[in-house]
């Protein structure tokens, strides 16, 4: 689990605990006792676990014994996610006492059995946890109140990224590039400029704010975005070209096809291209994508975002614009834009003498200042500020000029449960663009969803969530639905590391076979397209406790993996804890019924495997089952008879099933 959020991780075992030992399975089992004397313990270890996570950083020993309390609590939280299921299998199968399977599971002999094995796991789990809270006094540990959840409050700023308004700072620079492209005496067609900074300086942002604006607009015929990331790869950015030109994505299509196409829309156009954070060095592959490039009409140009200065020097034909720091003007308003309501007067002077001293850590870097801002947000008085300067800002060392322990401050400061959630999303890949949907319902898959009234349902708790995340800065460039809701946003590459840097080695994205996955390992996640199974390590099938399987660069790819179901029968053979399983577009023909063993299983993605033509109808056995996606299964003609026995189902997707004739799912969903 991530750095920080035992205190969270403890309420919910705590909170599981407690529903467990009232339930009637439980009591027949006789380890309700058991359950709740587990439960007291974690409760006591709790009250102090703020002040230790506080104060670790000052000491080996507080350090190694939350090490020894975080890999207790994540094996408490299987086994009471076990009994938790084997008890929902239990109310599930009551309504059909007929079955033969129904009696042998609720024979006298087979619950004794099962109670008596449960027993034993329970009680040494509640010594393990004793043997943790008496050593807690030797630390001099104190108790501390109870953390409240932060309840997301509408701000009056906008979080568009096409807004002017929410940049502040760039209009020189803005002016300065748009003089730049619009130059006519240049003698080239195409002419590349590129904007060259460090992280966290808002080369994307200035980037937007040009391709945006009115003037731009009416010079060029054609305006084209495209994010390029680590991963320069000429084909993948052709196709992102023309996604862009047509608005769809292109088929599979051999790299002449595509080269063809690509000329016939942009030749004898002038277009402006936005190459968006580009990190490729090497120039022969550079310019075997300008050279593709080049039949632009004259005056079209291309506007490259890099860290890199080696990168701008191989692209450029025209000057680098170089962006450097805010100054202490711009800061201050960046900060106070940020830590305060819109309109709101300062009271005392004093709120931008300690501002301004504060900046001195941000650098005049916007990403710093605003996550900064968002926690200065909470903090309403003068004597809040100056004890944020005066103590947490003073663990940033002086000597450290790099802007990432600044960040990692706002993570610091972040509550327990919202740690958690945002630690997740390393398991994403950098610049990947995550649906917010999606990703609430994946919260939900791994249970860091708790509802706080019960007038609110987890979506909603969820989308609390990610306003509270999004409004910090922790989240960034958001896109709009039809609707004006948010559907779409991004992780600034600087808060992903923040994000990878506190999961450890609990979250990996795998890019190569020669990946090892530590046995500690719980979210696996691959960064580009899967074409065999030759490139899942094999370290991966022996990792027992995996939860989370998701291949986001499937999403991204525009041809179709070859692994098929022998690989889905592995990872089915693997993963007895798994929570949350994504294949989609894996070729995938047919679903083994032994798809009843992963009880676990919150979230499964299907989608895009042509060929299912049915599901088996053991599928049903899945009670934990949330989220079923099937869009896009052109062949699926019928869901499972019994769907209704998917008691915990909220979520299903089943969009441009063509062949499916009679999904008699009505009145499933809530």
């Amino acid at each position: 689990m991530a750095e920080g959020v035992l205190y969270d991780v403890a309420a919910g075992i705590i909170g599981k605990a407690g529903n467990l030992a009232l339930k009637e399975i439980v009591l027949i089992w006789s380890v309700n006792d058991e359950i709740t004397k587990l439960g007291e313990t974690v409760s006591i270890i709790k009250a102090v676990l703020l002040d230790a996570e506080t104060k670790q950083h000052n000491s080996e020993v507080i350090k190694l014994w939350l090490k020894s309390l975080k890999d207790a609590m994540c094996d408490a939280h299987d086994l009471l996610d076990e009994i938790s299921t084997e008890a929902l299998q239990r109310e599930v199968m009551t309504r059909d006492k007929k079955a033969k399977e129904v009696r042998i599971f609720f024979s006298k002999s087979n619950q004794l059995a099962y109670g008596l094995r449960m027993g034993h796991k329970v009680k040494a789990m509640r010594e393990r946890f004793d043997a943790i809270a008496a050593v807690r006094n030797k630390f001099g540990l104190e108790e501390c109140p109870e953390e409240r959840q932060v309840r997301y409050k509408a701000r009056e700023q906008t979080y568009s990224h096409v807004h002017a308004e929410a940049v502040i700072g760039r209009e020189g620079d803005k002016k300065a590039i748009i003089r730049s492209l619009l130059n006519a005496n240049a003698k080239e067609n195409v002419l590349v400029l590129p904007i060259v900074g460090i992280g966290g300086l808002g080369k994307t942002a200035v980037a937007q704010l040009v391709f945006n604006d009115e003037e731009i607009k009416n010079y060029f015929e054609l305006k084209l975005w495209v994010c390029v990331s680590e991963n320069f790869n000429v084909k993948i950015i052709v196709e992102k070209i023309m996604e862009c030109v047509k608005n769809k994505k292109p088929k599979d299509l051999e790299m002449n096809t595509l080269v063809n196409d690509l000329q016939k829309e942009i030749n004898g156009k002038r277009y402006l291209l936005v190459l968006d954070d580009v990190w490729n060095g090497d120039r022969e592959e550079w310019l075997s994508l300008k050279n593709i490039l080049e039949g632009g009409k004259s005056g079209s140009r291309i506007l490259v975002t890099t860290r890199s200065e080696k990168v701008a020097e191989i692209t450029k034909s025209m000057q680098s614009h170089l962006l450097r720091g805010l100054d202490d003007q711009q800061s201050w308003s960046l900060l106070k834009k940020m830590a305060f309501k819109e309109g709101e007067e300062l009271k005392n002077a004093s709120f931008e003498k300690i501002g301004n001293e504060i900046l001195m850590k941000c650098g005049g870097i916007p990403l710093a200042i605003r996550a900064i801002g968002g926690l200065l947000y909470l903090k309403k008085s003068v004597e809040e500020w100056q004890s944020f300067k005066d103590n947490e800002l003073l663990t940033i060392s002086q000597n450290d000029n790099g802007i990432l322990p600044t960040l990692k401050l706002s993570y610091d400061h972040l509550p327990s449960h919202l740690k958690q959630r945002f630690a997740f999303c390393s398991i994403f890949p950098k610049d990947y663009k995550i649906e917010k949907s999606s990703l609430i319902y994946m919260w939900m898959a791994q249970g860091f969803i708790k509802l706080y009234n019960e007038k609110k349902c987890p979506e909603d708790v969820g989308d609390e969530y990610f306003m509270n995340l999004l409004w910090r800065s922790f989240f960034q460039e958001v896109e709009e639905d039809e609707l004006s809701n948010i559907s779409k946003f991004k992780i600034h590459d600087l808060m992903h590391d923040i994000a990878i840097q506190v999961m450890g080695t609990e979250s990996t994205t795998i890019y190569s076979k020669d990946n090892v996955i530590d046995d500690k390992t719980r979210h696996v996640s691959f960064g580009d397209m899967l074409f065999s199974s030759s490139e899942i390590p094999i370290s991966l099938y022996r990792a027992r406790r995996i939860k989370t399987f998701l291949l986001p660069g499937q999403r991204g790819g525009y041809v179709t993996s070859n692994l098929g179901s022998s690989t889905y029968s592995a990872i089915v053979a693997s993963f007895k804890f798994i929570h949350l399983l994504d294949l989609h577009k894996m070729r995938i023909n047919t679903i083994p019924s032994s798809i009843k063993n992963l009880k676990h299983l919150r979230y499964l993605d299907l989608s895009e495997n042509d060929d299912i033509e049915m599901l088996p109808n053991s599928i049903v056995k899945l009670y934990n089952l949330q989220t079923l996606i099937l869009s896009k299964c052109d062949k699926l003609k019928e869901l499972p008879r019994d769907i209704n026995k998917l008691v915990n189902l909220r979520f299903l997707e089943i969009d441009e099933c063509w062949a499916l004739t009679h999904a008699k799912w009505t009145g499933l969903i809530d």
